[in-house]
């Protein structure tokens, strides 16, 4: 009891010395830090409430400030855009054929399908199984526009993905693209295909190759494949070369966009919609252009 008083006498004693501030400064401050808590908390709501919007359009990385020396010049730097927003992709007034509203998807971490049945051959010959993984994505199809709603593979308009890569990769992403390509100028493989009304082992020829250059935005490249022959195996019959499938890879800054659109379409329509979908990518891309 006695070394408890001791210590209540000493504690007295301290705070007997201590120097209170005057009530008028006591109740200016707890006015100063109500307000800093009245408008931390409006800041929150207000970024709370923008949220959806913000990641709907364009998101800035944050720009850290270097450090200045006293006698420096504050320095600028443009914004850095992450998510890929929808108007930088090909709009349904940018094509000659109505189309219904489009079907898209938006995402990260994913591949760079540039072609999937080339990456078979890439794989077959082993030189590659996956494409390169991109930091955002964004894709869309546009189909046709239809009265009763059904759907058919003749109403595909365009398709088309769009791929935010790290610059040092996008930088020479086609390049890359051009190397992977010469092993598939030929490729025979074997094994089932619909033949007529009937499923069928055959040997298929297969051939891609790049038939224009530099046709929009930094750099790209039409690339073709095609059906050179098809062999059954059971019957000895062989089929021609088929329709070629074309589609358009474009570079505009860290953005690589792939455009195909629907049968029977010509490689100048497929230029025009490259060259429109490159303009569109520009103020998304890093750097804007």
């Amino acid at each position: 009891m006695r070394d408890e008083m001791m210590f209540v006498e000493r504690l007295h004693n301290e705070l007997r010395d201590v120097r209170w501030p005057e009530p008028a400064v006591l109740r200016e401050r707890a006015r100063r830090r109500r307000r800093r808590a009245m408008l931390s908390a409006a800041t929150a709501v207000v970024l709370l409430a923008a949220g959806p919007a913000i990641a709907g359009v364009r998101l800035a990385a944050p720009q850290s400030a270097p450090p200045q020396s006293a006698d420096s010049q504050p320095q600028t730097s443009l914004p850095v855009y992450a998510e890929i927003p929808h108007e930088a992709l090909v709009q349904p007034e940018d094509l000659t054929t109505k189309t219904d509203p489009p079907l898209s998807h938006a995402g990260f971490g994913e591949p760079v399908r540039v072609d999937e049945l080339l990456l078979a051959c890439l794989t077959d010959q082993g030189q590659t199984d996956a494409w390169e993984v991109s930091r955002y994505s964004r894709s869309q199809t546009l189909l046709r526009a239809s009265a009763d709603g059904a759907r058919r593979p003749a109403d595909v308009v365009l398709n088309q993905a769009v791929y935010r890569l790290a610059p040092e990769t996008a930088a020479g992403f086609l390049q890359r693209l051009d190397v992977l390509i010469a092993p598939c100028a030929s490729w025979r493989v074997t094994g089932e295909v619909s033949w007529e009304d009937r499923i069928a082992r055959a040997e298929v020829e297969h051939r891609w190759e790049v038939t224009d250059r530099a046709l929009a935005g930094d750099e790209g490249m039409l690339i073709r494949h095609l059906v050179v022959t098809a062999r059954n195996l059971d019957t000895g019959e062989s089929r021609g070369p088929t329709s070629p499938d074309t589609r358009a890879v474009v570079r505009v800054g860290d953005l690589v966009t792939v455009l195909a659109l629907g049968r029977d379409t010509t490689d100048a329509e497929l230029r025009r919609v490259a060259t429109l979908a490159a303009t569109r990518l520009c103020p998304a891309a890093n750097p804007p252009c």
